[in-house]
């Protein structure tokens, strides 16, 4: 008898849902990096911290010339170690501490990448993130069965190429939902 895997959000939107009001959740976008029995970790791709690309790479005593990519935003990725730099990136790279979340999406905390970045060799497309959301074995269940998310399988365009102010509305579009029109309670039959 074989044992069946339990369903996986790995590499999906956790969208906010209006009554999660607390920074820096409210209207949040999350992609899942792991979703297992032991819990859950991800990235908000939409709440904006105070600092730039340009000020992680100076910390780092890291040059940039490029000065579109030393003013790019760096965002809040959560509320646990968020003195910790996440990189969110499409193509997989070869990088000391990458995470491949799926075939589509990989998650690196190296130096190397920003190195790469700063040189203009880094991943084509990727966000930088302070910090990260986790959630404890059956929370994030928990939560989904109150109706606090949304989940939609992650989309690129809605990461790389969507304003953050509209990111919450656009992935919430993904499962055909206007966010303005949802409710901020849960009802059950």
């Amino acid at each position: 008898m074989s044992r069946t895997e339990p369903p996986t959000l790995t590499g999906h939107f956790l969208i906010a849902m209006p009554r999660l009001a607390e920074p820096p959740f409210s209207r949040g976008v999350a992609l899942l990096c792991q979703h297992s029995e032991e819990g859950a970790v991800g990235l908000l791709v939409n709440q904006l911290s105070q600092y730039r690309f340009g000020d992680v790479l100076a910390q780092m005593k890291l040059e940039c010339n490029d000065l579109e990519l030393a003013d790019a935003p760096v965002l809040i990725g959560g509320p646990v170690q968020q003195e910790r730099g996440f990189v969110l990136h499409r193509e997989p790279g070869h990088w000391e501490s990458s995470y491949r979340i799926n075939a589509a999406w990989s998650v690196t905390t190296s130096r190397d990448i920003l190195v790469a970045m700063a040189a203009g060799e880094g991943p084509r497309q990727a966000i930088m993130a302070l910090g990260y959301a986790g959630w404890d074995a059956g929370q994030l269940e928990q939560e989904l069965m109150a109706n606090a998310w949304l989940t939609a399988e992650a989309c690129e365009r809605v990461v790389f190429d969507t304003p953050l102010e509209d990111r919450w509305s656009a992935a919430a579009g993904l499962v055909g939902v206007d966010p303005m029109q949802l409710t901020g309670y849960a009802g059950h039959a």
